[in-house]
């Protein structure tokens, strides 16, 4: 297993608020990597740097190999990097089947479009059910699903998943995390941001801990879950 990204000594600013503090970390071919912490440790910021809506101070983002300073969002998302955003961000005025077109955009190839939507309404049968319905008007489980079936349709070499539980139930929460493991099981790279540190630790293969825009720990998910400070900080020990 291969390293497919490598983030090096991130240094990211708002203005002369210094969000993101000498960041460093990697995802290698096929792992589920979490990065894990309160809300305002700067875990979206990291993944808005990686994917290029936001720009460095300083540090460095190599994804297969390639440095992708400067590099524009939508020629990252050629290279194979895809991200899922906080909030879902569905077209609601467009159906669940133009939402997936608007994903598959940087494509020429019409058979491989083709089946990628069956692969998509295969994986995530409740939006088949739901293809000539308003993205709006889906519940926000749904919306969700369709985000990531959005993402795989740019046929992405690995997944950027930014908070995918938010505001969803429980019972949603763990269905959206097992159809996460299923994409992965495919063979999908995928790095997680999320403030739900059980569920994510549970599918993880290893997790870093943010605070305050600084990785304070990391290693193995299943040891990182049974950390006494892990378990008193995120998991309401």
């Amino acid at each position: 297993m291969g390293c497919i990204l490598q983030v090096n000594d991130l240094h990211v600013y708002y203005g002369s608020i210094h969000a993101v503090k000498g960041v460093s970390f990697s995802v290698n071919e096929g792992e589920i990597v979490t990065l894990i912490g309160a809300n305002g440790a700067g875990k979206s910021t990291v993944l808005n740097t990686v994917s290029g809506l936001l720009h460095p101070r300083s540090g460095s983002v190599f994804f297969a190999g390639a440095d992708l300073k400067g590099v524009a969002p939508h020629r990252i998302v050629e290279r194979g990097l895809a991200q899922v955003p906080e909030g879902r961000r569905v077209f609601s005025e467009l159906t669940v089947q133009e939402n997936l077109e608007m994903g598959g955009y940087i494509r020429r190839d019409k058979a491989g479009i083709q089946d990628d939507y069956d692969m998509v309404f295969e994986r995530l049968p409740r939006l088949k059910e739901r293809r000539k319905q308003l993205a709006g008007t889906l519940s926000g489980g749904e919306q969700q699903m369709l985000a990531i079936g959005r993402a795989l349709m740019s046929r992405p070499k690995m997944l950027l998943l930014d908070e995918p539980s938010m505001g969803l139930s429980p019972i949603l929460v763990k269905e959206i995390f097992s159809i996460i493991q299923e994409v992965n099981e495919s063979g999908m790279t995928i790095l997680l941001v999320e403030q739900n540190a059980k569920m994510a630790l549970n599918i993880a293969n290893r997790a870093y801990v943010l605070e305050t825009g600084s990785i304070v720990m990391s290693g193995d998910a299943n040891v990182l879950s049974n950390d006494p400070k892990v378990i008193k900080a995120y998991l309401g020990g």
